[in-house]
C-alpha cells in the first residue's frame, strides 16, 4: 500500500487490520470512542494521546485550547472526548483508572495552567467535597444553590465566579477578605474543591434552569431600562426603537429579548415559531505596508499569521509585521464588552423597557 494513502486510511480510523485483529493507529476502545476519532484523529495520532497522559482536568484544558484553535467541538462532545481521554490515557498509566486515583500533585497546577478561555471541567467528586465546604462557610448568605437571597449576592451570575479556573480568582478575592467576613482561610485543595462545586451549579442551571420552571423575567424598571438604553448601556450607537427595534416586543417573547441582549450569538425564536437571523459575521481587514487592503472573514489569526477568506471566496494569508496593519470588526463588540459591566437589575430593566416596543 502506498505510504499517502496509509496515511489518509489512518487518519480516517479505517486502516488495514493486524494479524492479530487490530487496526493500526486505531484508538483502544472505550465509551465514546467513535467521537475522539472522528474529532482527533485527523491531526493527532495514537501515539501522541499515549505520550501524553493527563488527568481529566488537563484533558479538559488541552481539548479547550484545540477549540480555542479552531477545532468544532460541540459541549457534549467535550465532555465524551475528555471522558474517554482521561479515561483510556490516565496520568498514572493505567487505563480505566477514576478520578479519584490521580490526585497526585501536578505541577505546575491547574491554577496556573488555565487560561481565561479555558472550559474548567468538573470534577464530580471534587464537587462533592466541595458542596461540604460550602456549606460550612457559604450557604447561609448565598443559599442553599448559591442562588443568593437577602443576605448575600447570586454566585452564579457573579462575574468573579464566572472567570474563576480551578480557584484562580476566588483564591485572591477570599484572602484579602470578604464584604461580610473575615479573610477566609482555605487550602489550596478546598480552594479547588469550591470552585468545582460553583460550577457543577452554574453547568446544572445553563441545562435545566432554575426549578427546570420558566421565570416571570418582566420584573425590571422598564423607566430605568429606558435610560440604561440610552446613555450607560450605549445601546442607541448601534440600535434605534425606530429602526431595527421597532415593535421587537412584537416579535419576541420576554425571554427571547433577554436571550438576544445576554447570548446575542445565538438565534433567538420569535413568536411566530421561527428563528432570528443571524449577525453578520466578523471580519478583519489587513493593510499591507504598500497600502493594499484586503478584507474577509478571519480563518486564522494568531500573533504570527493572519488568514482571511474574501467576499469572493479567495483565500490570503499574511506574515504580522510592525509595517502589517490589521483592523477586526465585530459587530457585537458592544454586547461582549457589557457581560462584564451589567448587573442582573440592568438586564431586567432593559428586557421590560423592550417589551413596551410593541
Amino acid at each position: 500500500m502506498q505510504w499517502p494513502r496509509l496515511c489518509l486510511l489512518l487518519m480516517a480510523g479505517i486502516a488495514p487490520l493486524t494479524a492479530h485483529g487490530q487496526t493500526p493507529g486505531a484508538l483502544p476502545d472505550g465509551q465514546h470512542r467513535d467521537t475522539v476519532q472522528r474529532a482527533c484523529s485527523a491531526c493527532h495520532t495514537v501515539q501522541m494521546f499515549a505520550g501524553r497522559r493527563m488527568s481529566r482536568q488537563q484533558w479538559g484544558a488541552t481539548v479547550s485550547n484545540m477549540i480555542g484553535r479552531g477545532a468544532k467541538i460541540s459541549d457534549d462532545e467535550f465532555d465524551q472526548i475528555v471522558g474517554y481521554l482521561a479515561t483510556t490515557f490516565p496520568v498514572d498509566g493505567k487505563p480505566g483508572a477514576t478520578t479519584a486515583q490521580t490526585k497526585t500533585p501536578r505541577k505546575p497546577s491547574l491554577i496556573d495552567q488555565a487560561g481565561s478561555d479555558d472550559k474548567q471541567v468538573v470534577d464530580e467528586d471534587a464537587a462533592a467535597r466541595g458542596k461540604t465546604v460550602y456549606i460550612a462557610g457559604c450557604i447561609t448568605c448565598h443559599g442553599t444553590r448559591a442562588r443568593g437571597g437577602a443576605r448575600g449576592a447570586d454566585l452564579l451570575r457573579s462575574v468573579l465566579v464566572l472567570h474563576d479556573r480551578y480557584g484562580s480568582t476566588l483564591g485572591p478575592y477570599l484572602a484579602q477578605g470578604h464584604p461580610k467576613a473575615r479573610p477566609v482561610s482555605l487550602s489550596k485543595e478546598e480552594l479547588v474543591d469550591l470552585s468545582h462545586f460553583l460550577h457543577q451549579q452554574i453547568g446544572d442551571t445553563l441545562r435545566t434552569g432554575p426549578n427546570n420552571s420558566p421565570l416571570n423575567i418582566l420584573v425590571g424598571d422598564a423607566r430605568a431600562g429606558k435610560v440604561y438604553f440610552e446613555t450607560t448601556g450605549g445601546c442607541t450607537q448601534c440600535h434605534s426603537v425606530t429602526g431595527d427595534l421597532q415593535h421587537i416586543a412584537s416579535k419576541y417573547d420576554p425571554p427571547a429579548l433577554q436571550q438576544k441582549i445576554v447570548f446575542p450569538d445565538n438565534r433567538a425564536i420569535t413568536k411566530q415559531g421561527t428563528a432570528s437571523r443571524q449577525h453578520s459575521a466578523v471580519t478583519v481587514t489587513v493593510t499591507t505596508p504598500s497600502g493594499t487592503t484586503v478584507t474577509g472573514e478571519p480563518t486564522d489569526i494568531d500573533d504570527f499569521h493572519v488568514s482571511l477568506r474574501n467576499a469572493e471566496g479567495r483565500y490570503f494569508t499574511f506574515t504580522r509585521s510592525a509595517d502589517l496593519k490589521v483592523e477586526k470588526h465585530d459587530p457585537l463588540a458592544g454586547h461582549h464588552a457589557l457581560l462584564d459591566t451589567y448587573t442582573d437589575k440592568d438586564i431586567h430593566d432593559v428586557v421590560s423597557y423592550l417589551e413596551t416596543l410593541q
